[in-house]
């Protein structure tokens, strides 16, 4: 038994090292492209918990990544009005189910309100079993604000024109009557209801 070298046995991991180097790659690729989109990528785990928070999600809701990640997304962030609905999107997105175009407010960080248009998917590991939910959103807080303004002067002018102390009555392109208000009524003797839709002359 003296111990006279060593044999050693050898293979070659070339192809091998290579495609690790090219999913680690990809992967750096992709963790690129998620943390710069420029809409807000949100992502849970199978119990609801935050493991994907992207940087325009951090400007949205002042919240940074690592404040968020293993919070509960609904119960931490969404406001209580819309926890149940935004929990049944999350969980048909956990069953399999898509959902495109679901909007809901979010609670930011300095208690301000911002209104999300949410795409949600499944999210599965490598044997295809559903491992959580990923989320691609777009903030919407200013368009509803805009909707809510135009809404707003709407109602004005109607109250306006039905309150005016004039006659005020408007004909469409085909000469039917799609305006008139109280005091036109009031000369008339014809209510909206009788002249609306009909021919002016």
């Amino acid at each position: 038994g003296t111990i006279v070298g060593v044999v050693g046995v050898g293979q070659d991991i070339s192809a091998r090292k290579n495609a690790e180097t090219r999913v680690s790659m990809l992967a750096a690729d992709l963790r690129l492209l998620i943390d710069s989109a420029n809409a807000p990528i949100i992502g849970i785990d199978a119990f609801g918990c935050v493991n994907e928070w992207n940087n325009k999600a951090a400007e949205i809701t002042g919240y940074a990544k690592d404040e968020v990640v293993g919070c509960y997304l609904v119960r931490d962030f969404i406001i209580d009005e819309y926890k149940t609905a935004v929990n049944g999107v999350l969980h048909k997105a956990l069953e399999g189910s898509e959902t495109d175009n679901f909007e809901f407010p979010f609670v930011t960080k300095s208690g301000e309100r911002v209104e999300i248009l949410l795409n949600a998917t499944k999210r599965t590991d490598r044997e295809g079993k559903i491992v959580g939910m990923v989320g691609v959103g777009q903030d919407i807080t200013e368009l509803k604000r805009g909707q809510a303004e135009l809404t707003r002067v709407a109602n004005d002018l109607r109250l306006l024109i039905d309150t005016a102390n004039a006659p005020i009555f408007g004909i469409n392109a085909e000469g039917r009557v799609n305006e008139w208000n109280r005091k036109m009524a009031a000369i008339t003797g014809f209510s909206k209801d009788d002249v609306f839709g009909k021919d002016l002359v």
